[in-house]
């Protein structure tokens, strides 16, 4: 009987590193166009039943998207994972090769699921909302700084780069709704998210660029992609709080400022919230369970593209 073959692939700026499993070959290309045509060449020969990278701030899309295209299954990983993986099995020694045999063991291990990444509207429209993501960090930065400072030329200074970016982030909202509205589908979904109380244009979009899979899954992969279902905390006689851990960083964030909008203007989960807190509940937890509420109404509309009309919409899939 044929065994499976797992590739693990560690990405940095001028190499891709790879080990095979079972057979433990390791080997090295550059990360350019040539070494990523050896590299599909090398995968040809070896008929991986899943490739894994780990994610590494881009850099591994370009990979990603090659062996996508040829054909090979493959999935990103979060490196907090990679990282508990690695503390379990007690191996503290880093390099890039031990790296590469590391994500193949977790791939033969756990065997993720391969994901299919989006088309080239879906990652334009991602790389844009990245793109506003930082410029609005920098916003951040430099406020902070122009609170402090005391320096009236470095104040003067601060202004006009605070100045500056408030006009990229202006023009970056605008051709994030360009983008929305020259695309059906991505129209069609942000109109069915923004008529909900509570969801407005960054929790739309980022939805929209950071979670496609929107609609498509159960109620319960999709509070697991995202990182909201609550998971048990228990052991032995002890019995803890039901925590929520993992998935996707940034939709977690805009569901959580949604959900705080929302407990106060959106009557469905502001009832919700206040049964919750009423039963003893911290408010916290509270606020959890809301957003995986609206996590779970979110889906059901964009499943059959309903506006907000929740005793209309079945939760259920």
């Amino acid at each position: 009987m044929p065994v499976d073959t797992f590739v693990g692939i560690d990405v940095s700026k001028a190499r891709l590193d790879a080990a095979v499993l079972p057979t433990g070959e390791l080997f090295t290309v550059d990360n350019n166009a040539r070494g990523l045509a050896e590299l599909l060449i090398r995968l040809s020969e070896a008929q991986p039943h899943l490739v894994v990278l780990e994610a590494t701030g881009g850099l591994e899309q370009a990979a990603m998207l090659a062996i996508h295209d040829a054909g090979f299954p493959v999935a990103i990983l979060n490196p907090r994972q990679v990282r508990h993986f690695s503390r379990a099995l007690g191996k503290y020694a880093k390099t890039d090769q031990i790296d590469a045999v590391l994500l193949a063991t977790f791939a033969r291990t756990l065997q993720p699921q391969a994901q299919v990444p989006g088309d080239t509207a879906q990652r334009a429209l991602e790389a844009l909302l990245a793109r506003r993501r930082q410029v609005v960090e920098l916003l951040t930065m430099e406020r902070n700084r122009l609170h402090s400072s005391q320096d009236p030329y470095v104040q003067g200074d601060l202004q006009e780069v605070i100045k500056y970016l408030e006009e990229r982030r202006e023009r970056l909202n605008e051709t994030l709704q360009e983008a929305i509205q020259n695309n059906p589908k991505f129209q069609a979904t942000y109109r069915v998210l923004t008529s909900t109380p509570g969801v407005g244009p960054v929790v739309a979009l980022t939805l929209l660029a950071q979670l496609p899979e929107l609609g498509s899954l159960s109620r319960q992969k999709i509070a697991n992609l995202a990182g909201v279902a609550p998971l048990n905390w228990d052991s032995g006689k002890s019995r803890g709080h039901r925590r929520i851990w993992g998935g996707r960083a940034e939709v977690r964030q805009v569901l959580y400022m949604a959900a705080v909008t929302a407990v106060r203007w959106n009557p469905t989960l502001k009832t919700v919230f206040d049964r919750l807190v009423k039963n003893g509940k911290p408010k916290r937890v509270a606020l959890v369970a809301c957003m995986r509420k609206l996590l779970i109404y979110l889906n059901a509309m964009v499943r059959d593209q309903a506006l907000w009309r929740i005793q209309s919409i079945s939760t259920s899939t």
